[in-house]
């Protein structure tokens, strides 16, 4: 153990390969005895002692704001990713027109974009949008990928579970077409082209689904009590 000088630092002009070149010479340790080792160490101990009993008496000065007390005021850098999310537009309806751009473009299979023939367009529309949390890497790629701006990645970051199953569910709450499509339609021609999904419902481990590595629930349940982690009500 020891200290550092940093009176001792030097600047040397030494050749290299052929060439003078300027180094700076690093302090050197200095060696202190036993007592002086003790002193300083104490000396460590009392001072972090005492800025923890000066904020145990003085809450206020306190800099570092512990979840989950900073709940509502906790702030994320723009760029940090914890949910996927469709994106909808003005009229709550989603964006997605289930070209499976973002399916091909994730690198370790965990979206599973499944479609089905619209019942009054007769086109391909989203049948159901299965995102795995469990095993995404959360690299942006499926964001970047999408044509139609129809995907983000949120801050939603309360995302704890003790069943694994339950980070794999549905995104989207109803299959239909895009919202280009809905936008042009009547209330009662919506109705007729929209159906409604449950997040564990359809193709997911919860409604009796197996997985690569993840055993179905034995049984499907019969009512969604609870949304995912992390999702919209």
């Amino acid at each position: 153990m020891g200290l550092i000088d940093f009176s001792n630092v030097k600047t040397e002009t030494r050749t290299c390969a052929g060439k003078s070149v300027s180094v700076t010479i690093g302090p050197r340790f200095n060696k202190i005895g036993i007592p002086a080792k003790v002193v300083f160490s104490l000396k460590g101990l009392l001072e972090g002692m005492w800025l923890t009993l000066s904020y145990l008496l003085r809450p206020s000065t306190i800099v570092t704001k512990e979840y989950p007390e900073n709940r509502l005021t906790l702030k994320f850098h723009e760029r940090y990713r914890a949910t996927l999310r469709l994106k909808n537009d003005e009229n709550g309806f989603f964006k997605c027109t289930g070209c499976k751009m973002c399916e091909r473009a994730c690198p370790n299979l965990s979206l599973k974009v499944l479609t089905r023939k619209g019942p009054v367009s007769g086109k391909m529309e989203l049948d159901q949008y299965i995102w795995r949390q469990d095993s995404c890497m959360f690299c942006n790629a499926c964001v970047q990928s999408c044509p139609f701006d129809a995907l983000q990645m949120t801050h939603e970051f309360e995302n704890s579970v003790y069943d694994r199953r339950l980070l794999i569910y549905c995104l989207n709450r109803y299959a239909g077409p895009a919202a280009s499509v809905l936008a042009a339609q009547d209330e009662e021609t919506r109705k007729t082209m929209m159906e409604p999904r449950q997040p564990y419902g359809g193709n997911v481990p919860m409604n009796g689904h197996s997985y690569p590595y993840l055993k179905a629930l034995v049984g499907k349940p019969t009512q969604f009590i609870q949304p995912p982690p992390g999702s919209a009500q």
